[in-house]
């Protein structure tokens, strides 16, 4: 098929620009001068504009059209479907509107980094309001049925609404919400005192990332770790991805369980297909499902009992002196403190979803005109005061956080929940096939569950919807459930109290 074959050289082309920006985006949150901000904005400026002329290209709709018909197999049919979704949204914005937002993107991206640094959320607060502009702007493009929050999370998740989420959110709600108050009213809380007053240097802090990524099996041949504000992995294709982590040297869990994270996204990239390479249908399948694997590999693996056991060792090795008394009993205690705090990447596995429906419930507020830029810093306080009990001392703790506003990346939050979801459900269905996995985690062996998740979601890239691939993949559709059994199981075992 000739139309086929010229189809998957225009999307190439696309897929390179994207490799290039990129790599572009990596080195500006890493290792870009400050001064190179003005002119780093007009190459993504430029990428953006270049990426969306070349996908509105009418020749690229009047291939998938004329294939439409064509009898075509699993890879071919994904391919076309995904690149028609990609057309059809980009050719509902109109060009110096994607120039424009990205070049503001880049620019927001300096002035959210300051205003953090500096505590002050008048630094970013002008760029703010130009992204919530836009980003209202762009959902009026894309258009949508019940709200406009609906044509954002799509970008994200492919068939995520409001309709679907509000449920699933006040499931979670009223599941675990019950849980963490009745361990705030026990009173009970684990020891942690090995870690506080406790010097964790940078250094010991890096080798013990670094040892537990290779463990996974992340591969630094085709790959990199380096430091950055906010944790991320990037990097323009399976031979080359990039992650980072950052370190604070009074506490060390920051830095490891962000390591593991961003190793889950890591391993997912590095096994993507390589036989379709430049090709949609060999692309990560949808945000939430590359949640599942960052949050599998950092808490369901991270933060057990199994684990903590073959990782004491390594810890004990790099910072001699300060584990002498540390059993895998309390480690496994230690990692699994829960308590409401301000920072939703350092939060534990019972509060992380709040952290998540909190910036849910702000975000559908702000696109849907409920509220404006200079009302969106108090409300954050109160709505952590309202469900976490908790008032973030200042608004680097608080509203300023996060990266992902300042990226445009408005939408992009529920797919944290989701994957939390997904990796309870993955895992469950993994060690129904993996003889011994508790046992095979409690030494190092971490082989055979990522080649399970390699066979299972890895390699079948985006040839499904999300929600088809957790099915093939479990037998059974996305539920909240296992994540709630596990959930429940974990606290039972840990203040013994059972829901």
């Amino acid at each position: 098929m000739q139309n086929y074959i010229d189809l998957l050289e225009e999307l190439r082309e696309i897929d390179l620009a994207n490799q290039i920006g990129s790599l572009l985006g990596w080195d500006q949150e890493v290792i870009m001068p400050k001064n190179g901000a003005s002119s780093r904005a007009e190459h993504l400026a430029w990428i953006s504009k270049t990426v969306h002329e070349k996908i509105c290209n009418p020749r690229i709709g009047e291939l998938i059209t004329s294939l439409e018909n064509e009898d075509l197999d699993e890879i071919q049919s994904a391919n076309v479907r995904i690149s028609k979704r990609m057309h059809e949204r980009a050719t509902c914005l109109p060009t110096e509107f994607v120039e424009e937002f990205a070049r503001l993107r880049s620019k927001a991206h300096h002035t959210w980094a300051e205003a953090r640094e500096k505590d002050d959320i008048s630094i970013f607060r002008d760029d703010l309001a130009k992204i919530l502009d836009m980003t209202r702007r762009k959902a009026e493009y894309f258009g949508y049925t019940d709200s406009p929050y609906d044509a954002l999370l799509d970008q994200y998740e492919t068939g995520l609404t409001v309709t679907r989420l509000d449920p699933l959110f006040q499931g979670l709600r009223n599941s675990v919400s019950p849980l963490v108050r009745l361990i705030l009213e026990s009173g009970i809380t684990p020891s942690d005192d090995w870690v506080d007053g406790v010097d964790w240097p940078k250094e010991s802090q890096e080798m013990l990332s670094q040892k537990v990524s290779e463990a996974i099996g992340f591969d630094f041949n085709s790959g990199r770790r380096d430091s950055s504000i906010h944790p991320f992995c990037g990097g323009p294709n399976p031979q080359d991805v990039r992650w980072t982590t950052r370190y604070d040297e009074s506490e060390p869990f920051g830095s490891l369980f962000g390591s593991m994270h961003e190793t889950g996204h890591g391993t997912y990239e590095q096994g993507r297909p390589k036989t379709l390479a430049y090709q949609p249908a060999g692309k990560a399948c949808g945000l939430g499902v590359h949640e599942s694997q960052s949050r599998l590999w950092e808490n369901q693996i991270g933060r057990s009992l199994p684990f903590c056991e073959w990782v004491l060792p390594l810890w004990k090795d790099y910072f001699p002196g300060r584990l002498e008394d540390v059993t895998p009993e309390v480690l496994w205690r230690s990692v699994n403190k829960i308590q409401p705090s301000y920072i939703r990447t350092e939060s534990d596995e019972a509060t992380y979803n709040i952290h998540i429906m909190i910036r849910y419930e702000l975000e559908k507020m702000m696109i849907e005109g409920d509220v404006e830029v200079d009302e969106i810093p108090d409300m954050w306080d109160d709505y952590y005061q309202r469900y976490l009990g908790i008032t973030p001392p200042n608004r680097k703790l608080g509203v300023l956080q996060d990266i992902h506003w300042c990226m445009g990346a408005i939408g992009y939050f529920p797919t944290y929940t989701l994957g939390n979801l997904y990796a309870a459900q993955l895992l469950d269905s993994a060690k129904e096939d993996i003889a011994d996995h508790d046992e095979k985690i409690r030494s190092g062996n971490f082989a055979p569950l990522l080649a399970w998740m390699r066979g299972k979601i890895h390699d079948r890239g985006s040839i499904l919807e999300p929600a088809d691939l957790i099915e093939e993949a479990t037998g059974r559709p996305p539920s909240p459930e296992p994540f709630v059994s596990y959930l429940s199981s974990k606290i039972s075992r840990l203040y013994g109290i059972k829901s």
